[in-house]
């Protein structure tokens, strides 16, 4: 699973922290402009394909609310983020209420902005029909339950690490519904201010609060007809927590100040990357929320246990990057060896980041496993990739025989001495079998001494 690289525009006065915001945010794998104009920054969005705007507030001769205002108009396609030192709950209800996805009170940590922007930023599909990358057994598995899941309209709890793809699958099961013509609406539980996360979910009327100055739907009656991702729903506090319950087991919701509720017909996707059920345990989640969203669950397996998937991850960022200049570098087999049995913690996202730092480095020839900012591995693999007919491979299944036969069968002992884990032996194991591989059979009391 994978999402195409974000690009986003920065338009803030403060040379400094323009800088600032630029690094951090190429760092994390988007494609930045900047400008330190709002009458510029509108004209860019115009030319460029956008898919977040972040822009400070205090900035002259066009300031960043007459600059969302402008884009609520003329781009509303475009999401953007509002960011001030003068920060106040009445100036961040204004600012949504005008059409901003979020607000961002100065100063913040580097983390706070990487957050944030990851949640808002809107990809569309790389092309009609495209499909997620699910090459590896255990994607192509998952991916073929999602088909059939989308065909009904349970509510779906996505697992997995962070970065593995989780609201890429929440798109795919919207795209391939009966609700595919419906809207898409994800957002994150974890990234709206504390007193303003029933306002924006349930929606209010005008005067319902200090600054409600108009009437708003919430995020719920937005996606009538389609999905809602509720994404990091674990970071949802108890008493808001019972409120969704409610809206779930009635569907219809209360806007804040109403004085009659909403009937809904929207299908609810809910994603977390934290053990739910120890959160049940120690009553940070409510046990009938949990039962209320796990009604058809689904965990996305992190990049280290699905390692068929990376070459036509990397083959695909590659396109993506590269897709403009038309030249395309190769990936040595060596290269492809190491990034399939590297453990990746930051999975797509990790990998996006170093196949960006790897053509930074490139200066022609094929790319190398130090061009991606990883060491070779232990044993060249191109098993793991699939290039059973490569003589560096035959040399691998050579060496995995011989240690086996050493270690009498143990797996977990030929996977230590060989420097790789036991699932990625497994998995080179079967591409060897595949291939035709006479693999020792030995004792269970051997195998599993």
């Amino acid at each position: 699973m994978m999402m195409e690289q974000a690009r986003v525009l920065i338009v803030e006065d403060d040379p400094a922290l323009q800088e600032a915001l630029v690094t951090t945010l190429e760092e994390a794998g988007y494609d930045v402009l900047s400008t330190d104009d709002g009458a510029r920054a509108l004209d860019i969005a115009k030319r460029t394909t956008l898919n977040l705007l972040v822009t400070d507030v205090q900035m002259s001769p066009m300031d960043g609310n007459e600059l969302l205002s402008h884009m609520v108009r003329e781009l509303p396609d475009v999401p953007v983020l509002m960011m001030t030192a003068y920060g106040t709950i009445s100036q961040a209800v204004s600012a949504m209420q005008s059409g901003a996805v979020d607000y961002l009170e100065k100063p913040f940590e580097a983390s706070e902005l990487e957050a944030i922007v990851a949640r808002h930023v809107r990809i569309e599909p790389a092309a009609a029909g495209s499909e997620p990358i699910a090459a590896d057994p255990q994607s192509r598995a998952l991916l073929q339950t999602a088909a059939k899941v989308a065909q009904t309209d349970v509510t779906v709890l996505l697992r997995g690490e962070s970065g593995t793809g989780k609201e890429v699958l929440a798109r795919y099961i919207h795209a391939h519904s009966a609700r595919r013509d419906g809207p898409f609406v994800a957002i994150n539980c974890a990234a709206i201010p504390d007193q303003m996360r029933e306002a924006i979910l349930f929606g209010h009327e005008k005067g319902a609060f200090t600054g409600a100055d108009g009437r708003r739907d919430g995020k719920f009656v937005q996606a009538s007809g389609g999905t809602l991702l509720l994404d990091e729903i674990s970071e949802m506090d108890l008493g808001l927590q019972a409120k969704l319950l409610r809206v779930l087991q009635e569907k219809e919701v209360e806007p804040l100040g109403a004085k009659a509720a909403v009937q809904l017909d929207t299908r609810v996707i809910a994603t977390t990357n934290r053990d739910l059920e120890e959160a049940v345990r120690s009553s940070a989640f409510r046990e009938d929320l949990y039962y209320r969203l796990n009604v058809f669950p689904l965990t996305i397996p992190p990049l280290r246990e699905r390692p068929g998937d990376v070459r036509p991850l990397v083959e695909r960022l590659l396109q993506a990057e590269c897709g403009k200049s038309g030249t395309v570098p190769e990936v040595s087999a060596a290269a492809l060896a190491a990034l399939e049995c590297a453990e990746w913690p930051g999975n797509v996202r990790q990998l996006r980041n170093s196949v960006q730092r790897a053509l930074v480095l490139w200066q022609g020839g094929a790319l190398e496993a130090e061009h991606f900012g990883i060491t070779a591995a232990p044993v060249a693999s191109p098993a793991c990739s699939g290039g059973l007919g490569d003589e560096l491979w035959r040399e691998e299944a050579k060496r995995i025989v011989a240690m086996l036969k050493r270690e009498r069968g143990n797996r977990k002992a030929t996977a230590a001495q060989l420097g790789i884990s036991p699932r990625t032996l497994r998995y080179k194991l079967a591409k060897m079998r595949d291939a035709g591989v006479d693999i020792p059979a030995f004792s269970r009391a051997d195998s599993l001494r």
